[in-house]
């Protein structure tokens, strides 16, 4: 080997090396919250203020609903990971627009609420395997209804900010296809309460969460679902992205509580009451028996959620 070839071999070898060393401080140091965990003998779950029956919160302060459950089956499988006698648990109230910014930022260490599972945002966070599987559709007073696109022509919509819905009505806005007055608000409890108050003509969310709002307000017998389901929208728990030991541990414990059958009773105890009767669907019971991590997508062609 000649002198200028092996000077020429050299180079890339060093360049190589910087390459991937440059590569790897640049992707920053590895996330490893369950050794925070270990050390604080804390952990703190991020849970909605009226996602009900998925997240809310009672008079103390304190997180409640199914995806609160869930989350606490990962808290004791996290326990016992750790090996830790007592872990004790915060709970921070974040909504729709902020769960993922407090996330990043360590405010939180789990979210469990509502959010359903992107592309998009599993470019920012990482999700557990879903636990639960909506369909966004309006709410509106009952005899009214919403079987295509052009039914919402002319109607006041009314969206809670930083949600799938608030992202997907904005592109049928722009698309024509339908011309609306998009009104955001802060929170589901806004939205909701705007549509009570006939400032908007309905209102877009997962239907689950609809239905638990309008259970809560006892206003099933005034407002129903319209027919048209806007897409697909599959919840998980959210984590901050590349925490692989705590995705592990929360991803285990979920596969026990499917496995076992225990989901079932948890299932009936927040979605088969006498106020609220939401038949689980085949998706949902699908992600059971095979647990999986699929994005959800929008039922119309050349648009995103």
């Amino acid at each position: 080997m000649s002198s200028a070839i092996r000077r020429l071999s050299g180079a890339v070898v060093l360049s190589a090396t910087a390459l991937t060393s440059f590569s790897a401080a640049a992707a920053g140091p590895a996330i490893d919250t369950m050794a925070r965990i270990k050390d604080s003998r804390t952990i703190t779950l991020g849970v909605r203020e009226a996602a009900r029956p998925f997240s809310f919160v009672n008079e103390q302060k304190q997180g409640q609903g199914y995806s609160v459950e869930l989350c606490l089956a990962a808290v004791d499988e996290i326990k016992k990971e750790l090996k830790l006698p007592e872990l004790k648990v915060n709970y921070v109230v974040v909504s729709g627009a902020d769960r993922i910014p407090k996330l990043q930022k360590g405010e939180i260490d789990l979210e469990c609420g509502s959010t359903t599972n992107t592309k998009a945002r599993q470019e920012q966070v990482d999700f557990s395997y879903t636990i639960f599987v909506a369909g966004m559709r309006v709410l509106l007073a009952s005899g009214s209804k919403v079987e295509s696109i052009k039914d919402l022509d002319g109607m006041t919509i009314a969206l809670s900010k930083g949600t799938t819905s608030e992202k997907l009505f904005n592109q049928l806005n722009q698309s024509g296809e339908a011309k609306m007055q998009l009104v955001q608000y802060p929170s589901n409890n806004d939205a909701f309460k705007a549509l009570r108050d006939g400032k908007a003509r309905a209102f877009a969310q997962d239907d689950a969460l609809l239905l638990g709002l309008a259970s809560k307000d006892k206003a099933l017998d005034s407002l129903s679902l319209g027919q048209m389901a806007f897409s697909v929208e599959p919840y998980g728990i959210m984590m901050r992205k590349g925490d692989a030991k705590l995705a592990t541990a929360v991803d285990r414990a979920l596969s026990r509580v499917y496995s076992s059958g225990e989901i079932d009773q948890l299932y009936a105890k927040w979605f088969q009451t006498s106020a609220l009767s939401i038949p689980m669907n085949r998706l949902t019971r699908d992600g059971f028996k095979r647990p999986n991590k699929e994005a959800g997508v929008a039922m119309l062609l050349g648009y995103s959620i």
